[in-house]
Formats: structure tokens, C-alpha cells, sequence
């Protein structure tokens, strides 16, 4: 598997509809996927520095991931189904902040007695199936690393074209900056009328 990083949000020039860049540690390969205006800006949120002034959807899921005693330990982009990507969430309790405790109540219960009790009592870990959108907006709130497969990364990335990408992603926060909230649901309702869209490949 290859650990990608979110290289930005560009704009497709045709279609105009967005498109998450992930690039790969070498940074010569990227895959884009394309997704729709909420979508992107779920993500562009999730890169901001800036804490919204209430809780956004993916900050609740983070919320509620943490409130769960669970962690997110990674998302997984596997596979390319009917033009679509596949992702996963990986998940496990997360580790007591204060593991200690119980062993200083008892003094007499063992390091190894305690290890083998947490391990039969601590759940499984979960994986659960998500959109890669959605997956990729959770880990940049949580801090996960996003790996994709070797292969899938194979048949869906492009070379970087640096100076092409920063173009691309600047297009994409004016068109942002022009478009009000009713434009961009009527836009939503006309391209995508039943449905919202998959993460797709570039066509």
C-alpha cells in the first residue's frame, strides 16, 4: 500500500466539477478523483486551519468516533469498482489515557495479568465502508494517514503537473468565491437530479 497526502482541490475545466488530488510520497504520481461541490468543500475544511464556528458533519463523526472510545487509524482506498473508488474506515479502541490507574489499585495484579484481561476484554477492531470523499474528510480531521493499494494507484494515477495543479486549485476557490449557496444546490440538483454522485476516477 502507498501512504497519499491531499495535495489540494483543482476544478475540471470541461465539467467544471472538483477534484481531490492525492499524491504519493515521491510526489511524481497523483490520483484524482472526482467529486461535487460539497464534497469539496467538506475537504477544503477539513485542510483549513481555522475551526468552523459550529460542528460541520465529518467534525460530529469525529465527535462521535471519539465519544465511542474508538480511534480512526487509517483509511483505505482499495479498489476501483464500476468506475468507482472504494474506501474502507479502519477503527479500534482507542488507548486509556490513563492506563495506569488500575494497576496502581492493585498492586498485586501483574503487568502480564493486566496485558492478557485488556486484550480479551478491548473489542475488535471495525472496518467500515465509506465513500473516499467522506473517508479522506474524517482523516485530515482526525489526523489519519490515507493509503490507497499499490495497484490501484497504478491504474489511476497521472503524472504531477505542479504549476498546472496550482492553476487548477486557484480556479476552483474563485469559482467558490462566485458561486452563492442556492447556485451551488441548483448546480448539485441538475448534475447529479437523484442522486448524490460517486467518487469516480477521471473518465
Amino acid at each position: 500500500m502507498v501512504e497519499m497526502r491531499v495535495a489540494g482541490i483543482a476544478l475540471d475545466a470541461a465539467s467544471r466539477s472538483p477534484i481531490v488530488l492525492l499524491r504519493d510520497p515521491s510526489g511524481r504520481r497523483q490520483v484524482p478523483i472526482w467529486i461535487d461541490q460539497a464534497q469539496a468543500q467538506n475537504i477544503l475544511a477539513g485542510l483549513s486551519d481555522e475551526a468552523p464556528l459550529r460542528p460541520l458533519s465529518h467534525d460530529l463523526m469525529a465527535s462521535l468516533i471519539d465519544a465511542g472510545g474508538l480511534q480512526l487509524d487509517r483509511v483505505v482506498i482499495h479498489t476501483i469498482e464500476d468506475s468507482t473508488f472504494r474506501a474502507v474506515l479502519k477503527l479500534s479502541p482507542a488507548e486509556p489515557e490513563h492506563a495506569n490507574l488500575e494497576a496502581q489499585a492493585d498492586e498485586t495484579q501483574t503487568a502480564e495479568a493486566q496485558t492478557a484481561e485488556a486484550a480479551v476484554q478491548a473489542p475488535a477492531g471495525l472496518e467500515i465502508d465509506a465513500r473516499p470523499s467522506d473517508a479522506i474528510a474524517l482523516a485530515l480531521r482526525t489526523g489519519s494517514p490515507i493509503w490507497m493499494l499499490e495497484e490501484v494507484v497504478a491504474d489511476a494515477s497521472i503524472p504531477v503537473d505542479a504549476e498546472a495543479d496550482a492553476e487548477d486549485q486557484d480556479n476552483f476557490r474563485r469559482f467558490l468565491d462566485s458561486t452563492s449557496p442556492a447556485d451551488l444546490v441548483r448546480h448539485l440538483k441538475q448534475a447529479h437530479p437523484e442522486a448524490e454522485p460517486p467518487d469516480t476516477p477521471a473518465p
